[in-house]
């Protein structure tokens, strides 16, 4: 089912290398300088977020959590990064817990409505790859069961 809600795109799209690593730059410049700003932190989490690499993921999450914990001006940016965060790293439930409550700040968030859909279909198409492998395993063992029980009459 196609959403009407193209906003999560963040979901797919990573930043290039260079872009990641002008953003790593001046996060560690700050860093050495003894003081990072907040927009800096934000900017290199964001980037970290939606690399394809999951240790650039955890990375960005921690710095995102960090920016919730001591800025409450920036959660609501933060509460969908870390959604989105999560969501990439396969934290269903965490990434549905951060995206609820952006929902519950902001019900008509055209990007936390299409995040929240992204979620609940990968929650879904997972849910069907682990009945399939539960019946695929069930069904080996009926097979071998079968076997066991038939060489037994055997003898």
């Amino acid at each position: 089912m196609p959403t009407e809600l193209p906003y999560a795109a963040d979901a797919e799209v990573s930043l290039q290398y260079d872009e990641l690593e002008v953003l790593r730059l001046q996060y560690q410049k700050e860093l050495a300088q003894s003081h990072v700003t907040v927009q800096t932190k934000f900017n290199y989490a964001w980037g970290l977020v939606k690399s394809p690499l999951r240790e650039h993921q955890v990375e960005g999450v921690r710095l995102l959590q960090e920016i919730y914990r001591a800025e409450p001006t920036r959660r609501r940016e933060c509460l969908y990064y870390l959604g989105l965060g999560h969501y990439k790293m396969g934290n269903y439930e965490e990434a549905s817990r951060f995206n609820s409550l952006l929902l519950e700040k902001e019900p008509t968030n055209l990007q936390a409505q299409s995040l929240g859909h992204l979620i609940d279909e990968r929650v879904k198409r997972e849910g069907y790859i682990g009945m399939a492998l539960v019946g695929g395993a069930a069904a080996i063992g009926t097979l071998l069961l079968a076997g066991v029980i038939r060489r037994a009459t055997r003898k």
